[in-house]
């Protein structure tokens, strides 16, 4: 089939592969860049070139030789921080896009919280942390209220990204900030407590469509961790209007004309507020597959068209006005609801260096689940996350029913065991809650007693552990009353855990049992694996 021209896809991962499918069905011939050549997309594109996402000129040069030589007919990026790299080329080759100081407005907190405050937009306080300074803003620190939230200025991913208690954490939490701002600034905001919700929206022609609202599952303070997210929200109508209406008014605030915004919003005591909005589509999975799943509308394929000029008429026949808004926008906003429940959930894992991962296979046998994404294998480095990227992998599930798409997406998840290689210092530390990972709070222990307290075993009443057999016979006194109600960071119960364990681990060394049940109260079956695979002893 002779192509329709050319699309300049920014992106060779794994979030980039629905655009650059979206590409192929549309016709177009789909040349992509990314600085790894190896990442894991190159080989779906027609033409690849290896280019820094960050280098807005020589994007700008590629497009424009596109253009010259095939006919360009758009640029585009999806689960990226650069959507102002792809404004600048489109706008240098005059093509449809935001425009490039409103991607910019949307790249950069600072400046994004500075539109907002001008539009009125709820959202919240902030000051500036410049380069350098964050220890002397500390100290000048008197008169903000806290908990407060510190990011970097131009980052994703909640890179950076912490709750912060007391004017002694904040030096600290800045320098760590602007460790991730490529600028070296930092945004230091009043800390907005509330239900959290990811909404994308396509702007075109005057209009807002919403195309996807979903309640986010953020855990881990201080951190912010995304554990998974469910579409479509629970939320109630009054609520879904109210937020609806916020992202809206903060679309406008930024200026996004001509293509796709992504909200991160949250509903408070003062109503719903914008916590940020990107000129792109959602990271994650939310846009390429968790919407698409829901809806069964392709919301990337969508948004490419109108990055290329062309009228989605796929979108223009879904979608239906959003009634009960403010009065300047009940004819400007509209959405594609969902038919079905979809749920993403992800598994994580304690620190140390994978030796192999069991269970994917299974999970992906269960009724409802259509993916199981593993970012982690053997050899793998991980840790206990602190940001979104820093997860092991993810699983998606769909239903009719919220309940059933929730159990099958946790059910995956639980069955999936990340085991890691002995003799590791930081698995080690962890398990032993030593330097970085002694914090009471956070990384926190896989297990804990319904009133927050650890694990304490008395050794003395402790039964040696068996060579072989079910380990639940040596259950210490102080887990069996919680067997069926206590679950780990990956939904596993305890009771789970020890089959999990007499499974994977059914003949052993010998053991010290204390050793072992400090292990699976911190670091559940990964502790008690690592344990018996030889790591560490007292």
């Amino acid at each position: 089939m002779e192509k329709q021209g050319r699309v300049l896809i920014l992106g060779a991962g794994l979030l980039q592969r629905p655009a650059i499918m979206a590409g192929r069905r549309l016709g177009y011939e789909v040349c992509v860049i990314d600085a790894n050549e190896h990442a894991a997309c190159v080989p779906l594109a027609d033409t690849f070139r290896r280019i820094d996402l960050k280098d807005r000129e020589s994007i700008a040069a590629y497009a424009a030789e596109l253009q010259q030589t095939g006919g360009l007919q758009g640029v585009f990026t999806a689960g990226t921080d650069f959507s102002a790299s792809a404004a600048y080329a489109a706008q240098r080759c005059s093509l449809p896009s935001h425009s490039f100081e409103a991607a910019v407005r949307a790249s950069d907190k600072l400046r994004m919280r500075r539109a907002f405050a001008s539009g009125g937009v709820p959202s919240p306080v902030f000051w500036e942390v410049q380069p350098g300074e964050a220890e002397r803003f500390a100290d000048e620190a008197d008169g903000i209220r806290f908990p407060l939230v510190v990011k970097p200025a131009d980052s994703m991913g909640a890179r950076g990204c912490r709750l912060v208690r007391t004017r002694q954490e904040l030096a600290a939490a800045a320098a760590d900030a602007a460790a991730y701002s490529r600028s070296g600034r930092v945004i230091v905001e009043e800390y907005m407590a509330g239900s959290e919700f990811s909404l994308d929206a396509l702007v075109s022609d005057g209009t807002v469509t919403i195309c996807g609202f979903a309640d986010r599952h953020i855990m881990y303070p201080p951190y912010f961790i995304e554990m998974g997210h469910t579409m479509p929200s629970a939320c109630g109508s009054a609520v879904r209007l109210k937020v609806i209406e916020a992202f809206v008014r903060g679309i406008r605030a930024l200026g996004l004309t001509c293509g796709a915004a992504k909200g991160d919003m949250k509903y408070t005591e003062k109503g719903a507020m914008v916590g940020e909005i990107a000129a792109r589509l959602s990271g994650g999975y939310m846009s390429g597959w968790t919407y698409p799943y829901a809806a069964d509308f392709d919301l990337t394929e969508a948004a490419l068209c109108i990055a290329c000029g062309r009228t989605p008429e796929k979108l223009l026949a879904r979608r239906r006005r959003v009634s009960g808004l403010g009065a300047d926008m009940d004819d400007s906003v509209y959405e594609i609801p969902c038919f079905c429940t979809c749920a993403e959930r992800a598994w994580i894992s304690i620190p140390g260096t994978v030796s192999r991962v069991t269970g994917i296979e299974a999970a992906s046998g269960i009724e409802g689940v259509s993916d199981v994404i593993a970012r982690a294998d053997e050899g793998s480095a991980v840790d206990f996350p602190r940001n979104n990227v820093e997860k092991c992998g993810n699983v998606i599930a769909s239903s009719n029913f919220r309940k059933t798409a929730e159990e099958r997406a946790e059910q995956a998840v639980s069955g999936i065991v990340v085991r890691l290689c002995a003799g590791n210092e930081k698995t080690d530390a962890f398990l032993q809650r030593r330097g970085e990972y002694g914090g009471l709070e956070f990384p926190p222990d896989a297990y804990r007693k319904p009133d927050g307290r650890p694990f304490v075993f008395n050794t003395a009443c402790l039964k040696a552990v068996p060579r072989q057999g079910s380990i639940s016979a040596v259950l210490p006194d102080e887990f069996a009353p919680y067997l069926d109600t206590l679950y780990d960071w990956n939904y596993r119960s305890l009771r789970q855990t020890l089959a999990l364990f007499d499974e994977l681990c059914p003949v052993r060394a010998e053991l010290s049992a204390a050793e072992l049940w400090n292990a699976c109260a911190r670091g559940g079956i990964q502790g008690m694996l690592y344990i018996a695979d030889g790591g560490m002893c007292v």
